[in-house]
């Protein structure tokens, strides 16, 4: 594994490749490296399939990791150009099964955060069997309720208001320069390490700008909108306890899924495992990736130990 002058691996040195699948009538873009057990890794927002190169760089000799785009982000189409309610966890966790089976991957580990975070409860829920394991970075679940919306945390989900609005998307867009202060502020704003997305923002930004991809985004706000006032009004149903194996690795410093929620996670996971990130906001894949890394290995390895001797 080759070093950068800081001490990181340098990612550069990695052989990622990019693909399109075609999935449920929507084209996917899929980045892939490395070779061994496959585990997906799951984008949240602001990001796409390069948020993960840091775990690419520490984990393609051991794994072999695959980052799609979700519809709607990245380089993966957005069948929706304007405001629809039509992407959610449901809708993206079909994406992500079909895309298995495109890619003749029967079982494999998830890794995921944000928007991935609520995907693969989904998949947990529906497609257990598809899965040898889930590690998420932070979970909200449905146990969070009403302190979605307590007086402490109400002006941290604005955003997820403003979304919804029909010129949400274009007045974000309209420039480089208001892309850049949006979601600039969301990547420090959400990290511990403040300065952690600092070099790589202005191609967050080129994505961003990218045609359709600010709505994209959006839309998934707008699709879970229904189910997140459900949720904080105690309404929605409860969902099933999943019973995959599942490791949750919380950013200490979360401000937008805090870290004091997860003294629920037992009440939805059959056997789940959790600690925190001490130095890790939102992002603890990219804020701490050595850590990140080494616990996404160690409960895979743990897995596959348990495995081999039943």
């Amino acid at each position: 594994m080759s070093v950068m002058e800081d001490g990181n691996p340098d990612v550069s040195m990695v052989d990622i490749k990019h693909r399109f699948v075609t999935v449920n009538g929507v084209r996917h873009h899929v980045a892939e490296a490395g070779s061994g057990p496959p585990l997906v890794l799951l984008h949240g927002w602001p990001e796409f399939w390069a948020t993960w190169e840091p775990i690419f760089a520490r984990l393609a000799s051991r794994y072999r990791l695959i980052a799609p785009d979700f519809r709607g982000f990245g380089e993966s189409e957005n069948s929706h150009p304007g405001p629809t309610d039509a992407v959610n966890a449901v809708t993206l966790a079909d994406d992500i099964v079909a895309l298995l089976d495109a890619m003749d991957i029967g079982r494999c580990g998830f890794v995921g955060h944000d928007v991935g975070s609520n995907v693969m409860q989904v998949l947990g829920v529906s497609f257990p069997a598809r899965a040898t394991g889930l590690f998420f970075f932070n979970c909200a679940t449905h146990g969070v309720g009403s302190r979605w919306s307590e007086p402490g945390h109400i002006n941290q989900i604005w955003y997820q208001s403003f979304h919804q609005m029909h010129y949400a998307a274009v007045l974000v867009a309209s420039s480089r320069e208001s892309c850049r202060a949006y979601i600039g502020h969301f990547l420090r704003h959400w990290s511990y390490r403040k300065d952690a997305f600092d070099a790589v923002l202005d191609r967050w930004v080129d994505n961003f700008m990218r045609p359709g991809n600010m709505q994209g985004g959006f839309n998934w706000y707008i699709g879970q909108n229904a189910g997140r006032l459900a949720v904080m009004a105690g309404t929605a149903q409860r969902p099933p306890k999943i019973t995959v194996p599942t490791r949750v690795l919380w950013g200490r410093h979360d401000p937008i899924l805090k870290a004091d929620w997860a003294d629920v996670l037992d009440q939805y996971f059959a056997e789940v495992e959790v600690s925190f990130a001490d130095d890790a906001g939102h992002f603890v894949h990219y804020e701490c990736p050595d850590l990140a890394a080494r616990e996404i290995d160690r409960f895979f390895s743990r897995l596959a130990r348990r495995k081999r001797e039943r």
